[in-house]
């Protein structure tokens, strides 16, 4: 299966081609990805990055750029949206009910306290750490932060999220080259950014549960 994965990579259409149907792609798969946060988005936007890298056209990085970070910012405000009639509404909603079920009660308590400290602010740092957009999104929700309040705040955080993941792109493909192979490192260089916190985390929670059963 990595064999054929490698062997598509190499083999990219024309630049024409690459562009009629990236740009779309990468719109569809990054809002996609803020709706249903199982989406490596940063991996998406990194290989798109890699490949604009290496076009002929001087537009191509600033087509990602736009088309990345509009995408991000249309999709978190889908599910804000989303999340608010769950808020308003008695019963709750399923969207709201999945927002809370990806969060702890810790990491919303953190969330929560840096937004009474940051306020705005802190939903551009949300955005840039790995796996923590959603523990903001719903502590702005449960704080009742309008839309449009929410919108400016999340309009800064989804140009530096896709300049930070474009960034990495182009370092991958200024690295090698192929394509492909900056696509590889880019993925991988992603991958790894977005993991290395939860396993901080992981970490951090052995600790403690050491401590308090030491304590005991």
């Amino acid at each position: 299966m990595s064999g054929g994965l490698l062997a598509a990579v190499r083999d990219l259409p024309p630049e024409s081609t690459q562009q009629a149907v990236g740009y779309p792609s990468l719109f569809l798969l990054v809002s996609l990805g803020a709706l249903v946060p199982v989406v490596p988005t940063g991996a998406i936007v990194s290989s798109a990055a890699v490949v604009a890298f290496h076009q002929s056209s001087p537009f191509s990085l600033l087509y990602v750029f736009l088309v990345a970070s509009a995408a991000a910012f249309l999709g978190d405000l889908a599910l804000y949206w989303l999340g608010q009639r769950g808020v308003r509404s008695r019963n709750g909603s399923r969207w709201l009910g999945s927002l809370r079920s990806r969060v702890t009660p810790d990491r919303l308590a953190h969330a929560q306290e840096r937004l009474d400290s940051h306020q705005v602010s802190v939903l551009v740092l949300s955005r840039l750490v790995p796996a923590g957009r959603i523990p903001v999104m719903l502590a702005c929700l449960l704080a009742r932060m309008p839309l449009r309040r929410f919108a400016r705040g999340d309009a800064a955080a989804c140009l530096a999220w896709a300049a930070t993941y474009q960034l990495i792109g182009i370092l991958g493909g200024s690295l090698f080259p192929e394509p492909w192979q900056g696509v590889v490192a880019a993925v991988g260089l992603t991958l790894l950014v977005s993991a290395v916190p939860a396993a901080w985390r992981r970490l951090r929670g052995g600790g403690r549960d050491a401590l308090r059963h030491k304590d005991a």
